[in-house]
């Protein structure tokens, strides 16, 4: 394959979701892009695309077929958390005071079904929260489980390669190494 068609990218294997995050955020910090950051897709992704799991994380590392995930900070995670439950305090709000304004109630009745509303949407929006937070925990604990996380890095040039390398194994990251992988895969 020819320069074009290959891309040079760090990676290195976390053993506590934290201490990655703590790597991350030095990595952003230091002139990467969110894009150049990635992780090893979950179980189901992984069987569903290569038709088998990996039993231990270390055999990803190199593989440019290994399904990826874009990495998202916990900031925005809790971002999206926070969206879904005030969207669902807004439309419960809503439906409650358009069915007490339908039913011509007076404006207590249209304060309470509003507050009844809210907190029957908040509740449900806390439900879909805890949800989220459960996915991605078992996601990372799968992850754990076969070994640590994977952390991917694309570098854009020898500088910033050697930056990599240097935050990852900081972190602790370990086997931590550059290599190069198809286009497509970084």
């Amino acid at each position: 394959m020819s320069s074009a068609e290959r891309r040079r990218e760090v990676v290195g294997v976390f053993s506590d979701g934290y201490v990655l995050e703590s790597a991350v955020e030095e990595l952003l910090n230091s002139g990467f892009d969110l894009g150049d950051i990635s992780l090893l897709a979950g179980e189901k992704a992984i069987v569903g695309k290569l038709g088998h799991k990996y039993e231990k994380v270390e055999a990803a590392e190199d593989d440019g077929a290994a399904p990826r995930v874009a990495y998202a900070p916990r900031e925005s995670l809790s971002k999206k958390e926070g969206a879904i439950i005030g969207g669902l305090v807004y439309v419960g709000a809503t439906v409650a005071a358009g069915a007490a304004l339908a039913s011509g109630g007076a404006l207590a009745m249209l304060l309470v079904s509003g507050l009844i509303g809210a907190e029957f949407g908040g509740l449900i929006g806390v439900v879909l929260g805890e949800f989220m937070e459960e996915r991605h925990a078992k996601y990372l604990q799968e992850q754990l489980d076969h070994g640590g996380l994977l952390l991917w890095v694309r570098t854009r040039n020898a500088a910033l390669e050697e930056t990599a390398k240097r935050i990852m194994a900081k972190h602790s990251g370990r086997d931590v190494h550059a290599h190069d992988v198809p286009a497509a895969a970084a």
